[in-house]
């Protein structure tokens, strides 16, 4: 469920792009709730305010300040990360934060916000794709505020993929799900799901990926959240649910 925030008594302050950089939030999109397609805006709940805030992280900085939170004892529970965002949007947006639509059961779809964004491109391996950061990022938080805040311009960058000759995440797929160029979703999971599985913690494909390299996360955050993604892909199966593209990708935007 969403997380509703009470109006504040104090004016609204100014968008906090410096505070968000510093806690590792450090990529942000504002869009008008009047301007989305109708297909996103069909997903948001009733609400007459009409700024939507896309936070998201790249690089290693927020599981840095994450882990520091977790030291002090001031964060924890069984998603820190989440548990850290949500601390740090009530406290940035304290002035002008209406409602959290994510973190939550409910949240839109977010790679379509961040195609909007012009952050997201689909990787072969199903994961979005930058041009600077590579896969090395993932959306944060969703935000409904009332700040006056300015719509940002979409990013505009080529997709890195339309530029590989090579493709060294085809052939770096140890399950085969990669060998039609796209990935094949039930082999991924039978393969990811079997005991003592190379790819329990990691993608393999991912990790050859040469595009920004440099900003790949440290080797407990990567373990962090597969292993979450793991936990629940376990959850899934024993449910017997039908494996469902969207289900599943919904786990890879927190990676």
């Amino acid at each position: 469920m969403a997380t509703e925030i009470a109006a504040a008594a104090h004016p609204p302050e100014p968008f906090p792009a410096a505070g968000l950089a510093a806690a590792g939030l450090n990529r942000h999109a504002i869009f008008r709730r009047s301007e989305l397609p109708a297909a996103l805006l069909a997903q948001l709940p009733a609400s007459d305010w009409q700024e939507l805030v896309l936070l998201a992280h790249a690089g290693p900085l927020l599981w840095q300040q994450v882990s520091a939170a977790q030291q002090a004892g001031t964060v924890g529970g069984d998603d820190p990360i989440d548990a850290y965002t949500v601390d740090c949007v009530k406290r940035l947006f304290s002035g002008c934060l209406r409602q959290i639509l994510y973190p939550g059961a409910q949240a839109p779809g977010l790679q379509a916000l961040g195609q909007l964004a012009g952050w997201h491109r689909a990787a072969p391996f199903m994961v979005g794709i930058d041009a600077e950061y590579g896969t090395w990022f993932a959306y944060r938080a969703l935000l409904l505020t009332a700040g006056g805040f300015l719509p940002t311009p979409p990013v505009d960058r080529e997709h890195p993929c339309a530029a590989c000759r090579e493709r060294p995440c085809l052939d770096a797929c140890p399950a085969g799900a990669l060998t039609s160029g796209e990935l094949q979703l039930a082999t991924c999971l039978d393969y990811r799901l079997q005991a003592d599985s190379p790819c329990a913690v990691t993608c393999h494909a991912r990790e050859a990926c040469p595009v920004g390299r440099q900003h790949r996360y440290p080797q407990a955050q990567i373990a962090h959240a597969y292993g979450h993604s793991l936990n629940f892909l376990r959850a899934w199966r024993r449910s017997a649910t039908t494996a469902q593209d969207g289900v599943v990708g919904n786990q890879r935007n927190k990676t």
